[in-house]
């Protein structure tokens, strides 16, 4: 299992409003501007800003990063050796599979595995 990227959390109230000055500190576009439940999400650079309204983001507070690996299910394993807890199963989403999980030091991640679609569009551009 490995990790491919790592993105720290962002919350908005307003996708539109938060994106330009990070585009401009970044230099870059969104390459993710997935919607998911009643959230909108938009990764730019190494960030992931989650934006909606305040009771929405609440429901994802609780991970302090999201970080995408090749396989989750090698990942679970790892986890669970770790003494991990999965908080969230395996569930389908908008960029593929995602779980989340408190490792035994308290910490909450959210991981995702991409589809190989996305993996090969963003990482292999």
């Amino acid at each position: 299992m490995t990790i491919l990227r790592t993105y720290a959390r962002l919350w908005t109230d307003d996708l539109d409003q938060a994106l330009p000055l990070l585009e401009e500190l970044t230099g870059e576009q969104p390459h993710l501007r997935p919607a998911f439940h009643e959230v909108a999400l938009a990764a730019i650079g190494n960030f992931l800003f989650i934006a909606g309204p305040p009771e929405e983001r609440a429901r994802y507070a609780h991970a302090s990063a999201t970080v995408v690996v090749d396989d989750l299910d090698a990942l679970q394993t790892t986890l669970g050796s770790a003494g991990a807890t999965i908080t969230t199963p395996a569930t389908d989403g908008p960029t593929g599979r995602f779980l989340y999980a408190r490792h035994a030091d308290g910490a909450e991640i959210e991981y995702v595995e991409w589809t190989p679609e996305l993996v090969r569009g963003i990482l292999h551009a």
